[in-house]
């Protein structure tokens, strides 16, 4: 027990080490004269790399106007680092040196991922880069069909290739200027792609693999159709149910409390305007882009999208937040003690210590917020 408990702190130092160490050489990076366009202080060279390693979005200058090609290859990169983690990129570095990764190593990979077993970690971790590469590959071309009409092919292959690892990466950070994508907003192409990446990156690369194994077994007849969720593990169908509900409801509220405001979605037509509201509940869910001044929301709104972003992704996903696994679990754990009843999803029995770590994520998660909170105003 003890050892396990060593490996899990000797774990967590490494994760928190190599965040760090990723931020402020990110930041050293972003400062240097070959970055920039203008001179940038220390401070927002730090606060634009914390904000790209942890994916959040937020920026205090315009990466467009203020970085040179090499800055916001740097940008690329830090976000890239962030969305894939910092163990999953120190393995592909080890893979790439062919290098042999020992058990050590792998017990470190197996505490980062939460996984039961050493078995297939670098497969696992394989998996998931290649995954990464395919979807992010595949957004940069939709991407570039739009951007190469814009600002032409080479350019818009570039922006192509930012945007994608952005969106994919739940980072939300452009290169278009100060109005993110809000010149797209009737944009189809851009919003769709945008969402998709958001959503894929999101969901999770477990929730991926387990859908794909699942419809390989489906595909060569080894199970039914009629199969094709109940089969899917318990994290996948937490996972896939509470993205969907979210999503729909983050929507039709978007849609209703916005449809008819002028500084938002009211001069849209409906299709359009249930777009801008799809995109609106996808994108704060944990990334950062916007196709409508964010500033010019209803202030119900404003706390609709509070709520979605506080919950965030899911767990072993490029984004953030408390993770709808653990609002799922305490939503269960709420209604098992008001009706007196086991805890229980998708008739499986919900582990007695979930609903206390899921209590405790979300108090931390309330007290940080209302100490970022206090501590702004």
């Amino acid at each position: 027990m003890k050892r396990k408990q060593n490996i899990r702190w000797n774990t967590m130092k490494i994760l928190v080490i190599g965040l760090l160490s990723v931020i402020v050489l990110g930041a050293v990076l972003l400062w240097l004269p070959v970055s920039n366009e203008k001179p940038i202080s220390f401070l927002d060279a730090l606060f634009t790399s914390t904000t790209s390693v942890c994916v959040t979005g937020l920026v205090t200058v315009v990466p467009k106007y203020q970085f040179t090609i090499m800055g916001k290859i740097i940008l690329l990169i830090l976000i890239q680092i962030g969305g894939l983690g910092i163990i999953a990129c120190i393995t592909a570095f080890f893979m790439l040196l062919k290098r042999k990764i020992t058990v050590k190593e792998r017990i470190v990979i197996q505490e980062a991922y939460n996984m039961n077993s050493l078995g297939g970690l670098v497969g696992m971790v394989r998996r998931i880069l290649f995954g990464t590469v395919v979807v992010e590959g595949i957004g940069a071309v939709f991407y570039a069909i739009q951007f190469s009409r814009d600002y032409g092919l080479v350019k818009g292959i570039w922006y192509g290739v930012f945007h994608s690892v952005s969106a994919f990466c739940n980072a939300g950070i452009d290169i278009l200027g100060e109005d993110s994508l809000a010149r797209y907003v009737t944009n189809p192409l851009i919003n769709i792609t945008t969402m998709m990446l958001i959503i894929l990156g999101g969901i999770g690369f477990t929730v991926w693999y387990d859908v794909i194994d699942n419809g390989k077994k489906i595909w060569y007849r080894e199970i039914p159709k009629k199969w094709c969720f109940t089969r899917l593990k318990l994290h996948s169908k937490i996972a896939i149910v509470t993205t969907l509900i979210l999503l729909i409801a983050g929507t039709l509220l978007n849609f209703v409390l916005e449809y008819r405001n002028p500084e938002t979605i009211e001069n849209l037509n409906t299709g359009q305007k249930i777009m801008a509201s799809a995109f609106q509940a996808v994108t704060t869910r944990t990334a950062g882009f916007s196709t409508f001044q964010q500033s010019g929301m209803h202030e119900e709104t404003g706390f609709l999208n509070i709520i979605l972003m506080f919950i965030g992704a899911s767990p072993g996903s490029t984004g953030g937040g408390i993770k709808t696994s653990t609002l799922f679990v305490l939503i269960q754990g709420i209604k098992s003690a008001a009706t007196n009843r086991s805890e229980k999803a998708f008739h499986n029995a919900i582990p007695k210590d979930a609903f206390r770590k899921a209590s405790v994520i979300t108090l931390l998660a309330v007290a940080l917020v209302s100490a970022g909170t206090w501590l702004m105003a």
